[in-house]
Parts: structure tokens; C-alpha cells; sequence
């Protein structure tokens, strides 16, 4: 098989996949007639071919996938007009914790934002695919450890936790833009509530700060574990599924 029909095959199968194809499934495409070295330059090629138009190809945490551009979603949400559900800052506030300290207990979460973790938040991100349990500490309680999933990584279309941005603000508050860029607003309107900021020294392990500026609760509204709960209309802003930060050319 010549290049030009590898790369016709190799391009075929990544545009007709449903789900991101790792090297090991790709090279089964050429039965042994391509190596891992060859395919990587397919890859390459493919991925510099594509340069320039709507959909670009990537290298995702759990394989390879052609999805759209950035610059092309304002133009493809028209096609789905329903509004997506959106994450109450709480949730996406305890997103952001696991990302950036994991592997942490609801504990953890809970010092540095500064007030109660619902079952609520932690199962729907479960739920959602972005986090799960990976082993417990050894403490009193054996507590949850949490940590994020390639699932998590693939939708902010990330190769691994090494791409994750350096911890900025966003609208004041110490979120990381990637986690609030998974689609145009991913944090509930009318969602006020504040968060612990959360140190970079500490994101990275390096020290317990401190944890200043924690949420104020209003003794007349909901409080403590309750007001993570609150939602606009009377529905759990933590619960749905969100869209992925790029869509799928195939989607």
C-alpha cells in the first residue's frame, strides 16, 4: 500500500469514527503493512493538510478525532438552537479543584472552597464523565480520592494534564479559562457565589496556603451544602450533560 492509499484510509476511518481512535486501533486498519513510526508521519500529514480549514485534527488524551474549530461553533450551534444546560460556579468551581490538585478528598475541596461539597455536585460530574475515584486515603473515614478522566481531557481537548493553563482569573475568580471555555457559558446566570481563590504554589502541591476570601452566607437564603444546590427555575444547575468543547466532525 503506497502513502497516498494509507493516508486515504487512515483519514476515511478518523472521519467515520464515533469516538477518538488510539494508534493501536488505527494501525489494525493496515494489518500489519504500516508501523507505529509511518503512521505517526500519516498523522502528521493529515494534520498539516487540514490546516486552514473548518475541522482540524488532534491529538486527544484517548486517541485522534477531526471536530470543528473554535471559530466554527458560533455557526454550528445554529443548527441546535435549544440552549445547553449549564454548571453552577459551585460545580465548575469543584471541577477545577480536582483538575489542578488531584488526586484530592471532598475534604480537600471543601477547605479550600470554603464550604460544603454536595453528593449532588460530585456525582454529576461522575456522571458526565469527568471525574471518578481512583483510591481512598489512608485516613480515618478512608475518604474518596477524586481525579479527572481522559473523558475530561478529550472534551477540553487536551493530550494530557501537562496542557491544562496556568490557573488565571476569570470574570474575578480564580477559575482556569479551559474549564469555562467548554461551551460559550458553562456557569449558571444569576450564579454570584464566590470561591476560595486558589494559589498556584498550592495548585502545584507546593504549599498549603491558607485558603482566604471563602464564600459569606446569607443567614435569610440557603446555606452552607444547601446553597450549592440553588438553581435558577427550580432545577439543579449540576445535573445534564454540557457539549464538548469542539464538536466532533462526525457529530
Amino acid at each position: 500500500m503506497n502513502t497516498q492509499d494509507a493516508k486515504r484510509v487512515l483519514e476515511t476511518a478518523l472521519i467515520c469514527a464515533q469516538a477518538p481512535l488510539p494508534l493501536r486501533d488505527m494501525l489494525t486498519l493496515f494489518d500489519e503493512q504500516v508501523g507505529p513510526d509511518t503512521l505517526r508521519g500519516l498523522l502528521d500529514e493529515l494534520a498539516t493538510e487540514w490546516q486552514g480549514r473548518g475541522c482540524e485534527l488532534v491529538c486527544l488524551s484517548s486517541g485522534w478525532r477531526f471536530q470543528s474549530r473554535p471559530e466554527m461553533r458560533e455557526h454550528l450551534d445554529r443548527l441546535n438552537p435549544e440552549k445547553p444546560p449549564r454548571y453552577s460556579r459551585a460545580a465548575m468551581e469543584t471541577l477545577a479543584i480536582i483538575a489542578y490538585r488531584q488526586p484530592v478528598t471532598r475534604g480537600d475541596i471543601e477547605d479550600i472552597r470554603g464550604v460544603a461539597v454536595t453528593t449532588q455536585i460530585v456525582k454529576s460530574l461522575e456522571d458526565r464523565g469527568w471525574i471518578e475515584t481512583i483510591g481512598h486515603r489512608e485516613t480515618a473515614g478512608r475518604p474518596a480520592l477524586y481525579a479527572t478522566t481522559k473523558h475530561f481531557l478529550d472534551d477540553l481537548g487536551l493530550a494530557s494534564l501537562d496542557e491544562l493553563p496556568a490557573i488565571m482569573a476569570v470574570d474575578g475568580d480564580a477559575l482556569p479559562a479551559a474549564v469555562a471555555n467548554l461551551q460559550p457559558s458553562l456557569i449558571e446566570p444569576g450564579d454570584t457565589a464566590t470561591a476560595a481563590p486558589i494559589d498556584e504554589a498550592e495548585a502545584a502541591g507546593e504549599a498549603d496556603a491558607t485558603v482566604t476570601g471563602a464564600q459569606s452566607e446569607d443567614s435569610t437564603g440557603p446555606t452552607g451544602a444547601e446553597q450549592d444546590t440553588v438553581a435558577a427555575g427550580g432545577e439543579d444547575p449540576v445535573t445534564g450533560e454540557a457539549p464538548s468543547a469542539s464538536q466532533p466532525a462526525n457529530a
